[in-house]
């Protein structure tokens, strides 16, 4: 017997409630309805379930195609809470890497990650990354390549010889340094910081849409958490040291692993980073779910795709809405690929050279930023924002690396890099 999608369940039940309440205009349930009001029977029945959805159908679609049909998908599956959240993968599942300067990377898992770290020479001595994935890199070119220059700009933020960094294999794929966003010679008078990075491939295991759907945010973050709190007692990791970067879904994972993290240890994250905190399509009724100001003692959130996969509403101390909020980002051909330019925005700020690429200013919209009717003073998006910043925060961003309005000069160059590719290690 074959069992029915959740979310196509959401959809049958929506139909019939359509056809009652045109029979019953002043049926309280009709105000509950909401998607009534702004989807016809015709277009419900479209609707694809969430196991019909792949992210190469998404990078497919035009932004306007694909936007409209996430937020078709979320306001259905709000209608009473009927999508349950239902999938946690086990620990011993998740990949995981500690990447270190020369680009090696120590693979291991999630319930083997503090042992990792211990065994690595000085761990915790300065800054530790951690970088949570939220989607997989082996189902999209766009999120491939945003992760790889994730993982790139920070071995040259912690590449203490200085050298110029080598272009790494993500994934299985190598690939040339092509652009001014590889090419910059800022690092070469930077001063270097010292740091691990901790990769916790959480994308990797939603390798597909009804996964990302229906992932449990609370029971992932609280996993993640135990993870963070054995590997900083282990390591003598200090709290202030600890940055926590969530990518999409794992956003809001990374909230509830910061909230774990405080549960077991009675402290806090110094900060969570999110990059284009999704959408929650599960959720659990009576529960509050997502990222939120408090899961860290600094919450900051890049939002480029608020009206596809990520979500308009306001999540950390400080939001930054590049050219928006809007339904269209400069140089994004579709959700994917807008969703991820946060990824790649942060990774730009990462580079020696690069903090302050991304001025912005208080406002509430793109054409008060415009209009010079921005308030307070210039701050920074990226690695280098203030931790006494609250609010909403407009900027404007190019189509193209360098993201960065007010990004250096960059010289080009014919140098390529040597395909220099991770070195799996048992």
């Amino acid at each position: 017997m074959t069992i029915m999608n959740p979310l196509r369940i959401v959809c049958l039940a929506a139909l019939l409630l359509v056809a009652v309440n045109a029979k019953q205009p002043n049926s309280s349930s009709q105000n509950k309805l909401s998607p009534s009001q702004w989807l016809s029977p015709s277009q419900l029945q479209q609707t694809p379930a969430v196991d019909e959805i792949t992210l190469q159908q998404l990078e497919n679609m035009s932004m306007e195609k694909g936007s409209q049909l996430l937020e078709q998908i979320y306001h259905l599956s709000q209608i009473n809470q009927d999508l349950k959240p239902s999938f946690v993968p086990s620990p011993s599942n998740v990949p995981c890497y500690l990447v270190k300067p020369n680009g090696q990377k120590v693979a291991t898992s999630l319930d083997k990650l503090a042992s990792a770290c211990q065994q690595q020479s000085n761990f915790g001595n300065e800054e530790v990354t951690i970088f949570i994935t939220g989607m997989p890199a082996s189902q999209s070119q766009s999120v491939k390549k945003a992760n790889r220059k994730m993982i790139e700009a920070y071995l040259q933020r912690y590449d203490n010889k200085r050298q110029q960094p080598q272009a790494y294999e993500y994934s299985g794929e190598k690939m040339s340094r092509t652009s001014s966003e590889e090419n910059s010679n800022e690092w070469q008078n930077q001063q270097p910081a010292s740091g691990n990075l901790v990769i916790i491939d959480l994308g990797d295991k939603l390798n597909n849409f009804k996964r990302f759907a229906l992932l449990d945010v609370e029971q992932a973050g609280a996993m993640i958490g135990s993870a963070i709190v054995q590997m900083t007692q282990k390591c003598n990791v200090v709290d202030e040291t600890v940055h926590v970067i969530g990518q999409s879904i794992a956003a809001h994972v990374a909230g509830a692993a910061g909230n774990e993290y405080t549960r077991q240890t009675g402290r806090q994250l110094r900060r969570i980073t999110a990059l284009d905190p999704s959408k929650i399509l599960a959720k659990n009724a009576h529960t509050l779910t997502g990222l939120s100001r408090g899961d860290a003692e600094f919450v900051d959130a890049i939002h480029t795709n608020v009206y596809g996969m990520g979500t308009i509403q306001r999540v950390g101390d400080i939001d930054f809405y590049p050219n928006g909020p809007s339904h269209n980002l400069p140089g994004a051909q579709n959700v994917v690929e807008a969703s991820m330019r946060a990824t790649r925005y942060f990774a730009e700020s990462v580079r020696p050279g690069n903090e302050r690429n991304f001025p912005a200013v208080a406002a509430n919209s793109l054409k008060q930023y415009k209009n010079n009717d921005g308030l307070g003073k210039r701050v920074y998006m990226g690695i280098d924002t203030a931790y006494d910043l609250e609010g909403d925060y407009i900027l404007e961003v190019n189509a193209k690396s360098p993201f960065g309005k007010r990004a250096p000069v960059q010289k080009q160059n014919n140098y390529h890099g040597t395909h220099n590719s991770w070195k799996q290690m048992e």
